[in-house]
C-alpha cells in the first residue's frame, strides 16, 4: 500500500459513493464513465484493497474499507479546499453539498426552521435532509452518508460524539372529552390512567423510553394500540381510544382525524428526552457540520 493518491481520486471516490454507479457519478461530474472507473481503480490499488462491491443490477455498494475511507474523506477533502483558500488568501466561505440525517418525528417541526436560518447564513451550501429512525441515522453516519444527524440521545453510544440541541419534558395526551382534561391545573398523573387503555408510540427506542417511564414508578400500562406514526396515535387519542405519551408538543391540539387531544403535564418527576446532534464517530466534524451545528445552538439557545 502506498499514499500516493490524488485529491481528483477522493472526489470521483465519493461521486461514486453518493451515486451507487459509474454511470452515474460519470454524469454528474461531466467526465467519461472510463475516466471515473479509472480513478476508482488506481485509488483501490493505492490503498490495497477493495472500496467497493461490484453487485449484478444492483450496482455498486461500500466495504467496509470504503465506508471507512468515506467517513474521512469528506472533512480530508474540506480542508484540502481551505489549505488552497489560504494559500491564494482568500475566506474559504462555505460551499458544496451537505447531507443532514434527521430523526423523521423531529423533521416536520425542526428541518424547516434550522434550514431557513441555516440557508441565510451559508447560501452556497445545499443541505439535504435524510429521514430515518434511531437506527438508520446510525447506520448513515457510520458510512458517511450524512455528516451531522439531529436526533434523539436514545439508544446513542456512551462514546459517540454527540452536542446536546433541545430537552422535551414527557407529557400525556387525553381526547377532549376524558375525565383528565377538565383538570383546573393541566396536569395529571400516571398513577390515575394506569387501568385506562394506552396508546403506545411504537418505534426503537422510543418505545423502550415510554415503557421505562412506566416501570420508573412500578406500573404496567395497558398497551390498547401501538403506531408508529406521531400524528396516528394523536388521532387514535382524539378519538377516544385511549391515552398516550409524546415528547413533542404542536402548537395546536387538532389532528388528522378531525379530533383534538388536551397535553396534560406529568406531576411525577420523569427523564426528558434530550435532542442531540451526532456525528461520525471517525474524524473530525466538517466545517459545515459545526456551521450547522451553530445555526441549531442560535435558534435555541443551547451552549453546544
Amino acid at each position: 500500500m502506498s499514499n500516493d493518491f490524488t485529491l481528483t481520486q477522493l472526489r470521483y471516490f465519493m461521486a461514486v459513493a453518493e451515486a451507487g454507479s459509474m454511470t452515474a457519478a460519470a454524469q454528474s461530474l461531466s467526465v467519461t464513465q472510463s475516466t471515473v472507473s479509472a480513478a476508482i481503480a488506481q485509488l483501490e490499488h493505492e490503498v490495497g484493497q477493495p472500496l467497493f462491491l461490484r453487485l449484478a443490477r444492483r450496482g455498486l455498494e461500500l466495504t467496509p474499507a470504503g465506508r471507512r475511507l468515506r467517513s474521512r474523506a469528506l472533512g480530508f477533502l474540506e480542508d484540502a479546499g481551505t489549505l488552497l483558500a489560504a494559500v491564494r488568501d482568500e475566506d474559504a466561505e462555505l460551499e458544496g453539498e451537505m447531507t443532514v440525517g434527521i430523526f423523521a418525528p423531529l423533521a416536520p417541526f425542526r428541518a424547516p426552521v434550522i434550514l431557513q436560518a441555516f440557508e441565510r447564513a451559508y447560501p452556497k451550501v445545499h443541505v439535504r435532509f435524510f429521514e430515518a429512525d434511531q437506527e438508520g441515522l446510525r447506520l448513515a453516519l457510520a458510512q458517511g452518508r450524512c455528516e451531522v444527524a439531529l436526533m434523539y440521545d436514545l439508544g446513542v453510544a456512551v462514546d459517540a460524539e454527540s452536542q446536546v440541541v433541545e430537552t422535551f419534558a414527557p407529557h400525556v395526551i387525553v381526547a377532549a372529552d376524558h375525565p383528565a382534561a377538565a383538570n383546573p391545573f393541566g396536569e395529571v398523573s400516571l398513577r390515575d390512567l394506569e387501568a385506562d387503555p394506552f396508546v403506545l408510540y411504537d418505534v426503537p427506542h422510543s418505545r423502550d423510553y415510554f415503557l421505562a417511564l412506566f416501570r420508573q414508578l412500578g406500573l404496567t400500562p395497558r398497551v390498547r394500540h401501538r403506531a408508529s406514526g406521531y400524528e396516528t396515535v394523536r388521532s387514535f387519542v382524539s378519538r377516544g381510544h385511549g391515552y398516550s405519551i409524546l415528547n413533542q408538543r404542536l402548537h395546536h391540539d387538532l389532528t388528522y382525524s378531525g379530533g383534538s387531544v388536551v397535553p396534560l403535564r406529568i406531576v411525577e418527576d420523569l427523564p426528558p428526552i434530550k435532542v442531540v446532534l451526532l456525528f461520525p464517530s471517525l474524524g473530525t466534524p466538517t466545517r459545515r457540520a459545526q456551521a450547522f451545528a451553530a445555526v441549531c445552538r442560535q435558534l435555541y439557545g443551547v451552549d453546544l
